[in-house]
């Protein structure tokens, strides 16, 4: 008999089908023996009274693999609203190990209980409610790509093994590449910049991998970045297309993804059409009058900064995002672009959502003497360089004032479900401490 999904089993009240799937939960209450069954759209009862036929589950644990023929009968008691009676039952696959966490119940999300869930993330994630989360981040991508290519952006893919760490810093893995050093790329940044002399507007979605010595909430060795480049831009017109981007992205996922939102306990982030921007030194000095933490003058902000002008953004300004800009010069990477009427300050804003820095975005230095002149004084590197050959052979031979972004893709799910780690919206995470499953 051909399968019928899960979803599809209300429709059919009086028909005799076939559904396939693993066993998600057994009730036997005596003369009424309940057997859940979960495909890839959901859940379905059934009831089975036959002893011949239950007979067939015996020792059959969570997980087996059944196949079960019966007659749809409506009963609004039942998930779907329908469930299977005078059921047969095929055992495909037996499954007599009890599983190590019980997925028809919410897991626990504790922080002390997040390694044993990590632990045990294949099997965890056959619970609807964590599954939902990747659903969640799934609509995600998608609305990203949408968006993307409304607004006239080529999708492309980049290299992950690099030559060398052309972008600085001590936070990359290196690895023998056939005698030779490679690293793994901590972010498709040359390439992005490069592929608007191309295509104009570009867009990726893939992993990017930093060797960062820390265990916090925040971080990860290896998670999914969201990148965008666009030519012909003002920063303006950056935040802009964020604004839009993200404000897109929650609707979205709302109006999909509402009831599994709200067992999560999940409220909808308030937002504003165009998100507000809020000058860094404005920020420190708003964030030490009301806590009396002196930050003036730092060159970057606090983690309790970035929470606390989220919650003043939020009850002041009608938005729990917010951009902040007038970031120092002093902090620029060689490709950022000063402003040319302050060039103490960078044409850059990070973006801030519900307390957590979820994209920094930046005009570029599409000079090529300018750009050679900042790599030499920023980084001591060489223009000969053969890492940094390809980026500025693309200045030298015409690129147009351009600039883009990076965003975090589990950063956007972790705060839109409402999460306290971002591994906790991580389908395997990786970290210090973590390299499997």
């Amino acid at each position: 008999m051909t399968r019928t999904l899960v979803r599809e089993v209300a429709s059919k009240t009086g028909e005799i089908i076939t559904v396939r799937g693993w066993l998600h939960k057994k009730r036997l209450l005596g003369g009424l023996n309940f057997i859940t069954i979960r495909d890839r759209s959901g859940l379905v009862q059934t009831l089975i009274d036959d002893k011949d036929e239950l007979e067939k589950l015996r020792g059959m644990q969570t997980g087996t693999v059944l196949a079960l023929t019966g007659t749809v009968v409506a009963d609004e008691r039942a998930p779907g609203g329908a469930e299977l009676h005078e059921v047969k039952v095929e055992v495909e696959v037996p499954v007599t190990e009890e599983s190590p966490i019980e997925i028809d119940k919410p897991l626990a999300h504790k922080p002390e209980n997040l390694d044993t869930l990590f632990d045990n993330r294949v099997i965890g994630l056959r619970n609807l409610q964590e599954r939902a989360v990747f659903d969640i981040q799934a609509t995600i991508c998608r609305t990203l790509r949408s968006h993307f290519d409304a607004h006239g952006f080529t999708e492309m893919h980049t290299p992950k093994l690099l030559a060398e760490a052309t972008e600085g810093g001590a936070e990359v893995f290196t690895m023998d590449y056939f005698g030779k050093t490679a690293t793994l790329a901590q972010s498709p940044q040359f390439y992005k910049q490069m592929m608007v002399g191309v295509f104009e507007r570009v867009y990726e979605i893939g992993p990017v991998y930093r060797a960062e010595l820390s265990a916090t909430t925040r971080h990860m060795t290896e998670y999914t970045s969201i990148d965008g480049e666009m030519g012909f831009i003002t920063l303006d017109d950056l935040m802009k297309f964020l604004s839009g981007l993200l404000g897109e992205v929650v609707e979205t996922v709302w109006q999909a993804h509402e009831i599994e939102l709200k067992r999560w306990n999940a409220t909808k982030p308030v937002l504003t059409a165009d998100i507000p921007v809020i000058p860094m030194s404005e920020i420190h000095e708003r964030y030490s009058k009301a806590t009396n933490e002196n930050s003036v003058g730092e060159k970057d902000l606090r983690p309790d900064e970035e929470r606390w002008i989220c919650e003043y953004a939020k009850k002041n300004l009608g938005s729990e995002a917010v951009f902040v800009s007038e970031w120092p010069a002093s902090e620029m990477k060689f490709y950022h672009k000063a402003n040319e009427q302050n060039p103490e300050i960078a044409d850059r804003v990070d973006l801030l959502f519900r307390g957590v820095e979820i994209t920094t975005g930046s005009m570029r230095e599409n000079r090529y003497e300018k750009v050679v002149e900042q790599l030499k004084k920023l980084t001591g590197a060489d223009s000969d360089d053969s890492g940094f050959q390809p980026l500025l052979s693309a200045m030298k031979y015409g690129m147009p004032v351009h600039g883009g972004f990076g965003m975090g893709l589990e950063r956007v799910t972790q705060k839109i479900v409402g999460f306290n780690n971002v591994k906790e919206a991580t389908l395997f995470p990786r970290d210090i401490n973590r390299l499997t499953p």
